[in-house]
């Protein structure tokens, strides 16, 4: 589905249906060289059971066009104006890493809008290294190998996850290559990375919230570790917390226990 947001041509997944602003909307927010292509298994089940889905190419990043957001800010209101422009009332936000920051920052700038918030392999603040960062501006492609290393608890695929012969580590790699070439224009690797490490304003934007708020966590995660997550979950109202066996790339990894975990949130 294209939809012209702040005057540019987005792309959203819909999991196969036709959108309907009736039914209730999930929009899914991917992460730092990443596109909407992370959730197939989560936004296809949802598109399957009554939900609209908005599985969303972040402006600058693959379908979608735009320059690329330079802040978490710049992001969250390019969520917030994409409901606009599909004429969306109220939405599920649920988040990716860089993503998740993105659904936070909206959800406390339009807690009207917001109906809930799952924040997946989040971390507040999200510093990422000096070695990332120079790494994604000088030499994208040794930084990717990196962040794939840091990424993954496993190599083969679990059972439900893509098929047999499936390599997680050589498909994400894939991926980011992919999402990197799509712009030609702009390093959507370094300016992601920067958003991340840039972004302060996590505890106000929690103060803000007024959903539900689930926070998703890989046990393995070396992106963002599990202690990072706690102190901004002490502060989120009505949190609940899940913990899977995976590393950072947890809709991969932990496809089902994602699923479930969501599917039991927005119940």
């Amino acid at each position: 589905m294209q939809v012209v947001v702040n005057g540019h041509p987005t792309y959203c997944y819909t999991g196969g249906k036709p959108f309907d602003a009736a039914k209730p909307t999930v929009v899914f927010i991917h992460g730092v060289l990443n596109d909407h292509s992370v959730w197939i298994l989560q936004s296809r089940w949802f598109a399957n059971h009554g939900w609209n889905v908005l599985a969303v190419d972040l402006p600058g990043h693959c379908k979608s066009e735009g320059p690329p957001p330079a802040s978490v800010e710049e992001a969250a209101g390019f969520v917030i104006a994409l409901l606009d422009a599909v004429g969306v009332a109220k939405a599920a936000l649920v988040g990716h890493s860089f993503g998740s920051l993105i659904a936070l920052e909206a959800a406390a700038r339009s807690p009207d809008r917001v109906s809930h918030l799952a924040l997946v392999g989040t971390a507040f603040p999200m510093p990422v290294s000096p070695a990332l960062l120079e790494g994604a501006l000088n030499d994208p492609q040794r930084a990717i190998a990196m962040v794939n290393t840091f990424s993954h608890s496993m190599l083969a695929p679990p059972p439900s996850s893509l098929g047999p012969g499936t390599w997680l580590y050589g498909g994400s790699r894939a991926l980011m290559r992919r999402v990197l070439a799509s712009n030609r224009d702009a390093n959507v690797f370094h300016i992601g990375f920067k958003a991340c490490n840039d972004y302060a304003n996590g505890d106000k934007a929690m103060a803000t919230v007024q959903c539900p708020v689930l926070f998703l966590i890989g046990e393995a995660d070396q992106m963002t570790l599990p202690r990072a997550a706690k102190a901004l979950a002490q502060k989120a109202p009505h949190a609940k917390v899940v913990t899977v066996k995976a590393g950072h790339a947890l809709m991969s990894e932990a496809p089902d226990e994602v699923l479930f975990a969501l599917r039991d949130f927005l119940k």
